[in-house]
């Protein structure tokens, strides 16, 4: 322990020298840019960031890179919350009440607790780095291709079950999502899937058209058609003190965030699971467990904390089995990997002793970057908040420019623009006939990573199904998928036969 402050201390001294922190400060600066655009996210931003480090100091490339990588966690709720907009997929579930109370006329309030929230989390999560990361790194290698096929399934069936009043209508939802989500050149056979000719859906169906479209787009028909005028309720004040948190709003938020910390810091360090599996879980979990469950959708503190803070957690927990291990938990790692690489540094168990400089210091600018992003983000509410008071009549065209570039700017190509247009049209009548946008987006993202990871598991077993039996974890994840289908109708069942009149 007394080891682990000593080599602390040293990367605190490397950390907060001026050439550092003006680092940090730079990619914390540009993260917040790159999180709030929709369109470019993590991985994008450090990859073009990477080419600009060649001829820098190791050690300050690698912290600028990493601030980038953490402060656009920050930034991707901006939009989420303000125009129903996530600036990155770990931010999808910011939407669902971050944006409800804005229309509420609480959007500084929102955004304050997503940067109360994220700050937080940020903290544990080095924290847990500083003092575990080889150990949860060990833990992380545990989940092989069975145990990440179930994990994914339980988190696609839970999500599916939990939001929305209809189950039913979350599972039709789910479908639809997987159906999107298999579009595309099957890779293990090379053969098209439901392509129809169309040689533009070889590649698939990007996120960012999707998301765009299925939440931009439908806000943008939504208020086209709202007969009776279209208003968000800026009540707030324009100031910094009247979006502080008080009291009893910090008491609220405290628990998930500090259960979705511990969560999102664990799930990070799985390789493939990465930081929107986290904001997932986080929310499907708030929304099983939380004391203010019933109004989870619906406007709900806890909703934007528990995503917030498990998608930041995770950030710091992806450094522990790259670090130790010099395993990729995502694509941003698998960037930063790279880079080390290019350095002539590679990641591993003799990293930490071969160069302590670069990993302590590393380590230690995550804690006064993750300060530093705080600031930013809090000093930035008023301004955004402010931007709500623009007409309807002005905003709507700025939102759906955002919306053309962003839809634009994953390919270059006008064919994403058109499935933006057509996911809207989809996700109006979602939302008017109240089908749960959250499971078609879980489903979409985790298809991919569910066939990869299934296609694995039966290669190591030679098609043997009971691969995922025979994994103690695996098993584990499979009884509670059965659980969710069989506890609901058994509890329904319980209370149609035992009513008030038979006692």
């Amino acid at each position: 322990m007394e080891e682990i402050f000593s080599h602390l201390l040293n990367g605190f001294g490397l950390a907060l020298t001026e050439k550092n922190l003006m680092a940090a400060l730079a990619g914390a600066v540009m993260g917040m840019f790159v999180g709030a655009l929709p369109g470019i996210g993590s991985v994008m931003g450090v990859a073009l960031l990477l080419p600009l480090t060649f001829k820098m100091d190791p050690t300050t490339a690698i912290i600028m890179l990493a601030a980038l990588y953490y402060s656009t966690m920050f930034a991707g709720s901006f939009t989420a919350i303000l125009i129903n907009i996530p600036g990155d997929p770990p931010a999808v579930m910011t939407t669902m009440d971050g944006y409800q109370l804005t229309l509420r006329g609480k959007a500084g309030k929102a955004l304050a607790v997503s940067n109360w929230s994220s700050f937080v989390a940020g903290f544990i999560g080095v924290v847990i780095l500083t003092f575990m990361g080889p150990m949860l790194a060990n833990v992380g290698l545990a989940f092989g291709p069975a145990e990440m096929t179930s994990v994914i399934l339980l988190a696609i069936m839970a999500i599916a079950w939990l939001l929305g009043d209809n189950p039913r209508k979350g599972l039709l939802s789910t479908c639809l999502g997987i159906l999107l989500a298999t579009v595309g050149l099957d890779l293990a056979v090379a053969m098209p899937r439901f392509s129809f000719g169309v040689n533009e859906l070889l590649s698939g169906i990007d996120f960012i058209p999707l998301v765009i479209g299925l939440l931009g787009v439908n806000e943008i028909v939504t208020m086209a058609l709202n007969k009776t005028g279209y208003q968000f309720k800026t009540t707030e004040k324009l100031s910094l003190k009247s979006n502080y948190l008080n009291w009893k709003e910090i008491k609220q938020i405290f628990r998930p965030t500090m259960v979705s910390s511990f969560m999102g810091t664990f799930v990070g360090c799985i390789p493939g699971a990465g930081t929107t599996t986290a904001s997932f879980l986080a929310y499907v979990l708030e929304k099983r467990t939380g004391k203010n469950k019933e109004n989870m959708g619906k406007g709900a503190l806890e909703g934007v904390a528990a995503p917030e803070a498990a998608n930041n957690a995770a950030a710091a927990g992806a450094f522990a089995p790259l670090l130790s291990l010099g395993i990729p938990s995502s694509g941003t790692a698998a960037i930063l990997l790279g880079g080390l690489m290019m350095w002539g540094i590679t990641p591993g168990p003799l990293l930490f002793t071969d160069h302590p400089d670069l990993a302590w210091g590393l380590i230690a600018s995550m804690y006064t970057g993750n300060v530093v992003c705080m600031i930013i983000a809090a000093l930035s509410i008023p301004l955004m908040v402010h931007a709500l008071r623009i007409p309807p009549a002005i905003l709507t065209p700025i939102i759906i420019v955002i919306c053309i570039v962003s839809a634009y700017s994953v390919n270059n190509s006008l064919f994403d623009i058109w499935i933006m247009i057509a996911i809207g049209i989809v996700g109006y009548f979602f939302n008017r006939y109240k089908y749960p946008v959250a499971p078609f987006l879980m489903a979409f993202i985790l298809t991919p990573r569910l066939e990869t990871s299934l296609r694995q598991a039966f290669d190591i077993s030679n098609g043997n199904a009971m691969i995922f039996i025979d994994k103690p974890i695996s098993l584990a994840f499979l009884t509670a998928i059965l659980l969710f289908f069989v506890v609901p109708p058994c509890i329904k069942f319980g209370r149609t036969c035992f009513t008030k009149k038979d006692l």
